[in-house]
């Protein structure tokens, strides 16, 4: 669970995983390839009003279906997700993922510098005048 995403970011319930994942499965494995991706807005407002699905627990499920090997594959770019059909797709999503992660890293370890300018300063010293 991350800091300030508890809903988020909780591991995922009964329903999600007995009722939401099947669902969400077999779609997913019809948006095979590049062309034929298909958005998280769409899944979710085609679910509304029958199921119980956020844009955020949706990504939780994805997630879940990436770290399980559900659908091997699973790749996402800014068109929505899809599975890839080469190797290359894949390589090029993980080159993709890299990238992010730097990133994030970057902004971690920036952070982490800031704090310790902020508040990790020697205290300042009293000048007692006798």
């Amino acid at each position: 669970m991350i800091r300030g995403f508890k809903r988020q970011t909780e591991p995922l319930n009964e329903y999600e995983l007995n009722t939401l994942l099947p669902i969400l499965v077999k779609g997913l494995r019809r948006h095979v390839g590049r062309h034929n991706p298909v958005i998280s807005r769409h899944v979710v407002s085609q679910m509304r009003g029958r199921y119980n699905l956020s844009e955020a627990r949706f990504r939780k499920i994805i997630n879940h279906i990436r770290r399980e090997d559900i659908i091997p594959g699973l790749v996402a770019t800014s068109e929505g997700y899809y599975i890839a059909e080469t190797e290359q797709e894949l390589k090029d999503y993980e080159m993709s993922l890299l990238g992010r992660e730097m990133a994030i890293r970057e902004v971690r370890e920036s952070i982490t510098r800031q704090r310790k300018n902020l508040y990790n300063k020697p205290p300042k010293q009293t000048v007692i005048n006798f």
